[in-house]
């Protein structure tokens, strides 16, 4: 009898020992019993004789885990603090007759690829560039041609009979780069996502084992897919958050495709406009200036908070005359708008959460953006009955109502997460826009990814300050680069008008065609204090009985103080203390290593503690 140590997928146990008469290999996806229900597992182990009575392996299906998968999920597990289960549960398995299909696929079809892209002097240099080295940086300006220069860099990987992983930082960018990548190279390019039919992930992965998918894009998920001859990584737009999950395991994909680029020695390409100070610091860099395809932009700051000024509704309206198109960009969708009583001040607070809740003008209604809950705008306060209700700021539903009041003739769309809810709506919103069937598109920071609008002559941004204000190491890092990747949506044909609603002109002025700059003063301010050059983590404790998570808290700041090596920067409520009805505290950990980090928690962490290594939200 053999004992195999299996973990289970999706489970937050560590790995269990399972029993069979068959000799099963490591990695064989198979299938077992746990309190009387069937669920999937790995092998990641051979165990030696137990003492114990184990159940039996019911079935070795036709899948398994790679070496390399194996050793990637060891990594998440480690770093990330979740199970070995948890971390597989990213993966897709390889097929076991993949091999041969490949084979067969190769005999049949030698594919003839050439995207047919020719690329500029400076082009070339940054080719060569990115080809010397295992990580790189493209800091391009926007239109600058980093696209061509990935696909040129795609032909040379895929003519040596290797792949590519190609990917965005989120959903909303794959239809119109997958339609670009699909016209240089046809139906080698697929696309993989969260919003696709399960027929469509079955169709995709047989083509994914099958080797006609030569480049794989998509969102972080992609990163996990079982290509054999991986060749090539690129993280486009690598200065984004959405590249972070925010639950376990809370891996940043980004940094994965870096320690996947060792594991798997391939090289890998990060891109940006504007990029993280973390990747601008660590890994040479080849700066492509230009781009904003040759047109002026013209920056207009207006002191004020986020309201449609005098300013702006007279620029949109030379805008319409001209037969030309506007974004207008608000920094959250619904911008933290609450609902007060100015009488006696009471806020609407969700009743699960400690927060606001936020207008939603088109339902009607008031919602939590944590936990979700709903419930119709009150028509006075609960507290002194006075049906004087105000709200505060302004969201993208109230800004679409008042310009579809003051324009009446033209068409106004939101374009944000409350709307835009499918792949098919957003494609056929950009289409119309592209098409000029909208002549204003209003929205949040979907708005502001790498999307193409071709007519675009004014770029408006209400309240940068609120991005300003948010209590980050990195706010001024995220409100320039916002401002800037706005500022690129616009002026690609024609020149352009950018107005910023902002009480800090001195600052966004400064650098708004000098990013590089920033980042170079940046450095300066982070130094001793934040990454690059420290390490955080955030520990969360939450719990429906407050106290309970106040004590798991208390306990392992107890035993951590005893832990050298690691500085606890805080601890305390977290700064929304409640969600979805459970209470949280939270401890900000910093080092100089992230092995201190490691070690301190492996001795100290209870049973409530939840790990977030490399945080991007902070109280």
């Amino acid at each position: 009898m053999n004992h195999y140590n299996i973990a289970l997928l999706n489970s937050p146990l560590e790995p269990l020992t399972y029993k069979s008469q068959h000799t099963i290999s490591l990695g064989a996806k198979v299938k077992v019993k746990l309190r009387h229900k069937e669920v999937d597992g790995v092998v990641v182990a051979q165990s030696g004789e137990v003492a114990f009575k184990c159940s039996e392996i019911l079935e070795s299906s036709g899948f398994y885990y790679s070496p390399k998968q194996l050793e990637v999920a060891h990594f998440i597990a480690s770093y990330y603090f979740c199970s070995l289960g948890e971390a597989l549960g990213l993966m897709v398995a390889y097929e076991r007759d993949e091999i041969l299909n490949q084979v067969q696929e190769e005999r049949h079809s030698k594919l003839d690829l050439e995207s047919g892209i020719k690329l500029s002097h400076k082009q070339n240099e940054a080719l060569s560039f990115l080809k010397k080295h295992p990580v790189s940086l493209l800091f391009g300006d926007t239109g600058s041609g980093k696209t061509e220069i990935y696909m040129k860099y795609f032909d040379e990987v895929i003519a040596s009979a290797k792949r590519v992983v190609f990917l965005m930082p989120e959903i909303s960018l794959t239809p119109q780069m997958g339609k670009r990548l699909k016209e240089h190279f046809g139906d080698s390019v697929v696309m993989w996502h969260s919003k696709l039919t399960q027929k469509q992930k079955k169709e995709t992965l047989a083509k994914i084992y099958n080797g006609s998918a030569k480049i794989v894009a998509g969102p972080r998920s992609a990163l996990f897919l079982p290509i054999k001859e991986l060749g090539l990584i690129v993280v486009d737009e690598e200065h984004d958050d959405s590249y972070k999950s925010s639950s376990r395991p809370r891996y940043n994909a980004r940094d994965l495709a870096i320690y996947m680029g060792r594991v798997y020695d391939i090289s890998v390409v990060l891109g940006s406009a504007t990029p993280s100070l973390n990747s601008y610091v660590k890994f040479p860099h080849f700066r492509l200036r230009g781009g904003y395809f040759g047109s002026k932009k013209e920056f207009v700051y207006e002191r004020g908070v986020d309201t449609l000024s005098p300013l702006i509704v007279k620029s949109i309206e030379d805008i319409l005359k001209r037969g030309e198109q506007s974004i207008v960009f608000l920094p959250t969708r619904a911008n933290f708008k609450y609902l007060i009583c100015p009488a006696c001040g009471y806020m609407h607070k969700c009743v699960f959460c400690s927060v606001g809740m936020s207008i939603h003008q088109k339902t009607r209604s008031l919602k939590c953006h944590y936990c979700n809950f709903a419930q119709a705008i009150p028509q006075s306060c609960p507290e002194c009955n006075s049906a004087d209700l105000v709200s505060s700021r302004v969201g993208t539903a109230e800004v679409v109502k008042e310009l579809r009041e003051i324009f009446s003739d033209a068409a106004v769309e939101q374009f944000d997460r409350d709307t835009i809810k499918t792949q098919k709506k957003l494609s056929s919103v950009l289409k119309d826009f592209n098409d000029k069937k909208i002549d204003i598109l209003v929205g949040t920071q979907m708005l502001s990814k790498g999307h193409d609008y071709h007519g675009v002559s004014l770029a408006v941004v209400l309240g940068l300050d609120n991005m300003l204000g948010i209590s980050d190491h990195r706010a001024r890092e995220k409100a320039l680069s916002t401002l800037l990747q706005v500022a690129g949506r616009s002026g690609r044909k024609e020149s352009a008008k950018v107005i910023v609603q902002s009480f800090n002109e001195e600052f966004f002025k400064s650098y708004t065609d000098d990013y590089m700059g920033f980042l170079e003063e940046e450095k300066e301010y982070k130094k001793e204090l934040y990454p690059p050059y420290k390490k955080l983590c955030r520990i969360l404790f939450s719990h429906k009985n407050g106290l309970k998570a106040q004590d798991a808290m208390k306990e392992m700041l107890s035993l951590l103080k005893e832990c050298s090596g690691v500085e606890i920067v805080g601890s305390g409520k977290c700064a929304i203390e409640r969600v979805s009805d459970k209470y949280r505290f939270e401890i900000l950990l910093r080092s100089d290593k992230s092995t201190n980090i490691i070690k301190a928690i492996m001795k100290s962490r209870v049973a409530l503690a939840e790990i977030d290594m490399d945080p991007i939200d902070f109280s």
